[in-house]
C-alpha cells in the first residue's frame, strides 16, 4: 500500500478546505481508510452504471491508497478486473482488496445492498438525473447518457471525503438523498421528459482549456452516444505528474503527453472530427483567420484568459469554473441584453502582473523585478536565488538544490505548484491560487459538456444564468444564480463597435434563448 506519487498536490487541495491542516495527519488519515466500491450486475451491465463505476474509481484512486473492489454477484466480476487495472494505472502502488471486511466507507452502485458495517452511499442515475441515497439502492438507468451517471460519482466521492474528514469540515453534513437533473438542474427529475437517446451534431464547437475541468468534459463527451460534428480542442500545455491529482483521464502513462493529443485519443471512439491545437487561444485565433466561433466551451483558469475568449466574439459561450466555495457553469450570448462572459469577470481594480504573483508565491515579493527578468529571459535560476527562496519559505535548501539552473517557470511549477515546499513545511506553506479537489473539477467539466450538448441539440437554455454547486456541503435548494449585465457601461457588450462587429459576423441570427423554471 502506498499513497500516490502526486499526493502532495492532492494534499494542497485538501489543505484549502480543511481546518487545522497538517500534512502528516492528512496522510495518516488517508492510510487508515479502506474505501469500498460495491456493485452488482445491474450496474455493471448497463452504460450508465459502467460510467458511474469508471469515474468513481478514477476519483477515489487519486486520493485513497486502499480500495476494496467488490462485485456483488458473479456477473459483475469481469468489471472488477477492469476497475482494478484502471486504479493501478493512476496509482501503481494502490492496494486493491476483494473483501469489504475492514471497509471504513463504501459507495455502492446497482440494486443490491452490500452487507458492510460502515457508512454507505448508494449512487446511480436515470438519464440526465444523478441519484444518491444513504439508505437504499438507487440503480442505474438504461440510457446511453453519461451526465447523471458522472455527476453521481462526483456526489459520492464528495460525500466520502466529507465522511473521512468530518471533524475538519465545519458544517459539512452529508447528503441524505440527491435526485438532480443535469438537463434542467431541478432537484427532482420527476416528470422530466428530456430526450435520453438522441443524435447530436455539435456543428463546429471549441473546447478551450484541457486541464481538470476540460478532462471532466472530455470524459463525458467520450461516452455520449450519437455525437458528430467538428470539435476543436485548444491547450498549449503538456500533462505533468502533479496534474494527476485531478485530471480524471490521465494516469502515469500520460505524464508528458500533450493535453491536446490526449483529448484526441480520448474521443477516438466517437464520430467526432477532433482537431487538436496545442497552443494558446490567442495564437490559435491569430492562425485561424476565420473568427467565426459558433459555440465555445471555456474551461480556463484565469479571468484574463476568459476575457480573451469573449473578445473574439463567439456566438455562444458556456463557461465552467471551480473556486473556493463552489463550482459551476454560466451561459452567454452577446447581443441579447444579458451578461456576456466579460460581465462576470470585469476587473474592478489594478490586477497584479505574473511576475508579482510569482514573487509573492516564492515568499519574496520585494524581488518581483528580478523575478520578472528571469521569466522574460527564461534564464535558469542561480544557486543564490534558490537559497533565498529556501530561507523565505523556512525550508531546507538541499531538497531545492536539484532545481538550480532550471528556468524559473519550471522551478515554480515543481517546487511550489508541485507541492515540494508544501511537503517540506508540513502543509504550512499554501498556494494562494485555488487548487480544487478532483470531484469538484470533474463535476464542473461534466456540467460544461452537458450544456454544450444541450445547446447543440436545440434544448431550451437558461439565459445567461449561472448554476452553482458546493460539493463540500449538502446540495443546496437554489442552484441558479442569474447574472445581470454589467451596469457600469465598461464591458465590451455595451460598446457599439463590438456589438456592430458581432452583428456583422453573425448577421441577423442573434441568439434567442428561452427561460426554464429554476
Amino acid at each position: 500500500m502506498a499513497l500516490a506519487n502526486f499526493i502532495d498536490r492532492a494534499a494542497t487541495a485538501a489543505s484549502q478546505v480543511l481546518a487545522d491542516f497538517h500534512l502528516c495527519d492528512f496522510k495518516a488519515a488517508l492510510e487508515k481508510q479502506v474505501v469500498a466500491v460495491a456493485f452488482d450486475s445491474q450496474a455493471a451491465s448497463c452504460a450508465e452504471g459502467q460510467a458511474t463505476l469508471d469515474l468513481t474509481v478514477r476519483l477515489l484512486a487519486r486520493l485513497y491508497p486502499v480500495l476494496a473492489i467488490l462485485p456483488l454477484d458473479m456477473a459483475a466480476s469481469s468489471q472488477a478486473q477492469a476497475l482494478e487495472r484502471l486504479a493501478k494505472s493512476i496509482n501503481p502502488k494502490i492496494s486493491i482488496r476483494r473483501s469489504g471486511k475492514y471497509a471504513t466507507v463504501c459507495v455502492a452502485a446497482g440494486a443490491v445492498h452490500p452487507s458492510l458495517r460502515c457508512p454507505t452511499f448508494f449512487m446511480g442515475s436515470q438519464g440526465w438525473a444523478a441519484k444518491l441515497s444513504r439508505t437504499d439502492p438507487v440503480g442505474s438507468g438504461s440510457s446511453l447518457l453519461p451526465y447523471g451517471a458522472g455527476a453521481a460519482s462526483c456526489f459520492a466521492a464528495a460525500n466520502v471525503f466529507r465522511t473521512v474528514f468530518a471533524s475538519q469540515l465545519t458544517g459539512a453534513e452529508l447528503d441524505e438523498n440527491i435526485d438532480l437533473s443535469l438537463c434542467t438542474y431541478n432537484k427532482s427529475n420527476a416528470g422530466d421528459s428530456s430526450p435520453l437517446n438522441f443524435p447530436v451534431d455539435l456543428g463546429e464547437t471549441h473546447l478551450v482549456g484541457l486541464g481538470a475541468i476540460g478532462h471532466g468534459s472530455l470524459w463525458a463527451l467520450a461516452r455520449q452516444s450519437g455525437l458528430s460534428g467538428r470539435l476543436h480542442v485548444v491547450d498549449h500545455e503538456a500533462i505533468e505528474l502533479s496534474n494527476l491529482q485531478r485530471y480524471v483521464l490521465a494516469g502515469q502513462a500520460e505524464v508528458g503527453l500533450s493535453k491536446a493529443a490526449l483529448a484526441t485519443h480520448a474521443l477516438r471512439s466517437t464520430a467526432l472530427e477532433v482537431e487538436a491545437h496545442p497552443m494558446k487561444w490567442a495564437e490559435y485565433v491569430a492562425r485561424r483567420g476565420d473568427w467565426v466561433f459558433d459555440r465555445v466551451g471555456v474551461a480556463l483558469d484565469t479571468a484574463a484568459d476568459r476575457l480573451a475568449v469573449q473578445g473574439a466574439l463567439p456566438r455562444w459561450i458556456a463557461n465552467a469554473w471551480t473556486q473556493e466555495q463552489d463550482l459551476g457553469i454560466s451561459r452567454h450570448g452577446f447581443d441579447h441584453g444579458q451578461a456576456c462572459l466579460c460581465c462576470m469577470y470585469m476587473p474592478t481594480g489594478k490586477s497584479k502582473d505574473e511576475h508579482q504573483l510569482v514573487a509573492e508565491e516564492l515568499g519574496m515579493p520585494e524581488a518581483h523585478e528580478e523575478v520578472k527578468t528571469l521569466l522574460q529571459t527564461n534564464t535558469g535560476v542561480p544557486n543564490e536565488f534558490v537559497a533565498r527562496v529556501a530561507t523565505a519559505m523556512a525550508v531546507p535548501f538541499e531538497p531545492l538544490a536539484a532545481f538550480v539552473g532550471q528556468p524559473l517557470r519550471s522551478f515554480y511549477q515543481q517546487v511550489i505548484c508541485g507541492g515540494l515546499v508544501f511537503q517540506l513545511s508540513d502543509g504550512s506553506r499554501l498556494l494562494r491560487t485555488v487548487v480544487p479537489m478532483a470531484f469538484q473539477s470533474a463535476l464542473a467539466g461534466i456540467m460544461l459538456a452537458a450544456d454544450l450538448v444541450k445547446h447543440s441539440a436545440g434544448f431550451p437554455m437558461s439565459p445567461t444564468t449561472s448554476t452553482r454547486v458546493n460539493l463540500l456541503r449538502p446540495l443546496g435548494s437554489h442552484l441558479h444564480d442569474p447574472k445581470a449585465k454589467d451596469s457600469s457601461g465598461r464591458c465590451i457588450c455595451s460598446d457599439e463597435d463590438f456589438v456592430a462587429a458581432y452583428r456583422l459576423k453573425y448577421g441577423c441570427a442573434v441568439e434567442q434563448l428561452s427561460n426554464w423554471s429554476a
